[in-house]
Formats: C-alpha cells, sequence, structure tokens
C-alpha cells in the first residue's frame, strides 16, 4: 500500500477515535488547529468538511489499488499457467529425450551390427581374393612350366597327331588289295584327280574296303551349308569313323568317273531304336561339277531298307513318286538352285541334296533328337527336313545315322558284316 494512502487511513482512525470521545465539539474549549481539520475545530461540519474534501481522493486511491490487485491477480495466474506450461514441457521434453535417445541407441546398435557383418564379408572377401591368387600363381607356374614344354615340343619337327595309314591307293578297295587290314584314315589318289585326298577306309574281315563318302552320327556337325562347302567337303574325318562329315561332291565324282568296274553305293540307316537297314545301288556315279554333280545309278540292287531314290507314292498328288525320284538328279544347295520345283527345295530344307520336287530320300537333312519332328518344328517353311528315308520311316522320322559309302561292284558280294571302330583323334577336312 501506497504511503499516502496509509497515513490518510491512519488520520481517519485517528478522526473516528476523536469523534467517538465528544458528543459536540463545538461546545468544547479551544483546539490545536494543526490537527489537519484547518481553522475548524473537530466538529460535526469540520468532520464533514475535511470528508468532503479527502473522500475523492480517497476513491481515486482505492480505485488504484484495485487496478493494481487485478494486475497482481492477473500477473499470478498467468506465472501458474506459465509454470504449468513449464512443467508440461519439461515433462514431454524428457519423456521425448527418452524416446529420441532410445531410437539413437536401437540406430547406433544396428549400424554396429551392420558394419560388423560388412567387415565380415570383406574379410570373407580378402580370404577369397587371397586364394584366388594363390591359385592364380599356381596357374602361373603350371603355365611356365608349360610354356616350356611347348617350346621344346617346337623346336621338334611337327608330327601329325592324327594317325593316318601308309598304304596308298585309287580308292579304299586298291588299299585293302595291297594288304591294308585296319579301318582308318588313307590317301587315295583316284585315276583323274591332280592330287592325293584323305579318305576313311572301312576295312572288314572279308578283305573289302568301302570308302565312305558321309556319315551322321549325332547332330554335332551342321548340314546347313553352300555349293562351295559341299563341292569340297566338310565335317571331321577321325580314324575311328565316330565323326561326321561330307566327302565332297568333287571328290566324290573322281572317285566314281572312268572306272573300269561298276561301282555300288552303299547306304546304311539306323533308326533311334536300334534297328538296322540297308540299301545298294549299282552303277553309281556322280557327274562333274559343269553338270551340277548329276547323280546316276543303274537300278536298286536290294537291301531290305526299299529303293526310296525311286521315289514315293505319299498319295497328295498322282506324280508324286515321279517328281521325288532321284536318279537324273543335279545337286542343289541353298545358294545354288538346280532342282525342278519352282521354289527351292534347298533352301525350304536347309541342306544340299539331289533335289526332285523335292525328294523321297533326303541323308543330308536336318538332325532331329528322338525321331519324330512335326511341321511346326520344321520351322518358317514347314516341310519335311529330316533325315528321312520314306521306304523305311515315314517323312516326318528323322533317322539317327547313316553312312553313304561305295565299294567296286565285284566285291559287294563278297558277304561279311560290317564293321564298327572304337575311339581316337579327329581330324578337320580344310578341303583334303
Amino acid at each position: 500500500m501506497a504511503p499516502s494512502l496509509l497515513a490518510t487511513a491512519g488520520g481517519l482512525l485517528l478522526l473516528f477515535s476523536f469523534s467517538s470521545a465528544q458528543s459536540r465539539g463545538d461546545s468544547l474549549g479551544p483546539c490545536t488547529p494543526n490537527d489537519g481539520f484547518g481553522k475548524y475545530c473537530p466538529t460535526t461540519c469540520g468532520v464533514t468538511d475535511y470528508m468532503l474534501k479527502y473522500m475523492p481522493m480517497m476513491d481515486g486511491e482505492l480505485d488504484r489499488m484495485q487496478q493494481e490487485l487485478d494486475t497482481i491477480t492477473n500477473l499470478t495466474q498467468g506465472a501458474e499457467q506459465t509454470i504449468t506450461y513449464m512443467k508440461d514441457t519439461t515433462t514431454q521434453v524428457n519423456k521425448n529425450s527418452q524416446e529420441d535417445f532410445f531410437k539413437q541407441t536401437t540406430n547406433m546398435m544396428d549400424d554396429i551390427v551392420r558394419y560388423e557383418k560388412t567387415i565380415n564379408a570383406q574379410e570373407q572377401q580378402i580370404f577369397e581374393l587371397q586364394n584366388l591368387v594363390a591359385s592364380n600363381e599356381r596357374r602361373m607356374s603350371d603355365l611356365k612350366k608349360a610354356s616350356v614344354l611347348m617350346q621344346q615340343r617346337c623346336s621338334e619337327p611337327c608330327k601329325e597327331s592324327v594317325e593316318i595309314q601308309s598304304l596308298t591307293g585309287t580308292d579304299c578297295q586298291d588299299v585293302a588289295n595291297k594288304g591294308a587290314t585296319t579301318s582308318g584314315l588313307y590317301y587315295v589318289k583316284p585315276a583323274k584327280s591332280p592330287e592325293q585326298f584323305l579318305v576313311y577306309c572301312e576295312i572288314d574281315s572279308f578283305g573289302r574296303g568301302f570308302t565312305v563318302i558321309q556319315r551322321r552320327r549325332d547332330g554335332s556337325v551342321d548340314f546347313h551349308k553352300d555349293w562351295i562347302q559341299y563341292k569340297n567337303g566338310f565335317g571331321y574325318l577321325s580314324p575311328d569313323d565316330t565323326t561326321e562329315f561330307w566327302l565332297g561332291n568333287e571328290k566324290i565324282h573322281l572317285l566314281t568317273a572312268n572306272t573300269a568296274m561298276p561301282t555300288v553305293l552303299r547306304i546304311e540307316l539306323v533308326d533311334w531304336s536300334g534297328n538296322k537297314r540297308y540299301a545298294d545301288y549299282t552303277m553309281f556315279r556322280l557327274g562333274p561339277e559343269v553338270d551340277m554333280y548329276r547323280l546316276t545309278y543303274g537300278y536298286y540292287f536290294g537291301g531290305d531298307a526299299g529303293d526310296a531314290f525311286d521315289g514315293f507314292d505319299f498319295g497328295d498328288d498322282p506324280s508324286d513318286k515321279f517328281y521325288t525320284s532321284h536318279n537324273g538328279m543335279q545337286f542343289s544347295t541353298v545358294d545354288k538352285d538346280n532342282d525342278k520345283y519352282q521354289g527351292s527345295c534347298a533352301q525350304q530344307d536347309g541342306s544340299g541334296w539331289w533335289m526332285n520336287r523335292c525328294h523321297a530320300a533326303h541323308l543330308n537333312g536336318k538332325y532331329y533328337q528322338g525321331g519324330t519332328y512335326t511341321e511346326k518344328d520344321a520351322g518358317e517353311f514347314g516341310y519335311d527336313n529330316g533325315i528321312i528315308w520314306v521306304t523305311w520311316h515315314n517323312r516326318w522320322y528323322s533317322l539317327k545315322e547313316t553312312t553313304m559309302k561305295i565299294i567296286p561292284l565285284n566285291r559287294i558280294t563278297a558277304g561279311g558284316g560290317q564293321h564298327t571302330g572304337g575311339q581316337a583323334g579327329i581330324k578337320q577336312f580344310g578341303g583334303l
């Protein structure tokens, strides 16, 4: 409370005390004029004048005090709200701090686990790299040793790694006549050949020497070749006769041209059940390249595979048999069409053969594992492009193995079985 307000209140108390002690002040004796009432003694009128004089001032002071009390009350309430807010905030902050600390701790643990895994993985990689380095060092050591051996071998004269028999002749029968008893690789030189070339000779226990001109075994050689490749030959010759090849039209022409004794073409077939059949054609001959290596033979000499070269009546057209015979047909390839068809049989079948319109026999066709195939399997054109011989199996059956080999007519009737060989080396044609 303000000092002036306290003094005024004290004066009022004194005034009231005096009033209570006197019944009427103006009937008393003289008074001290400095008692705050002016020149009047403390009579009722004097008190009234005094009260009237000081009342407005007291009201103003009381209003101001009320305002200050209200302000203090408001400030107190605000302070309490602030304290409550601060307490709540402190509690929330403490709670959040604990949660954040837990999260940070969890994240740190995750990071530690991840780093530990990374370190382990890197250690494993380092271990593997060390093993790889050690392995490479061993390989380098082996390569150095191999290099030394190769240098030693290179200093020696080159030797043929594939065993080639020493005897030679005009064909394999001539080689057998000279005393050869082992099937294998021989050099032959027909009468009109400018140079000798390598062939596989199949020599049996009866002294018969077959010159093999085609062999299909397992589909390891792609017979989708062009004219030059069919002319020169392709595939691989091996001493054990386990590989696939086409000897070459030019070589076949030289082996069958101007021979004193008619030549027999023997065709041997094996299906996917292991059954074997054969067909023989006598007076077999292949014309020169100028005549597109035309196939001719005298007649079907016999066999249990049937005469597919003579054509076959498929029942599609009355002229089927005529247009699928092969005697007298020129050779066709994907890049040289010599057939009787308005299109290209070789392109549709993807191989080289003596095509008519088109064939009843096709031993250079596409190799199909398992034998049976469909028009859908045949690709873009959908024709029967497998290894077929329709007088034994139908056009949608592709044979497993085929052999085409030639021998002089006077030796074919000598009898005897067929030769089989074992494993040995391999020699690629390369135009031999």
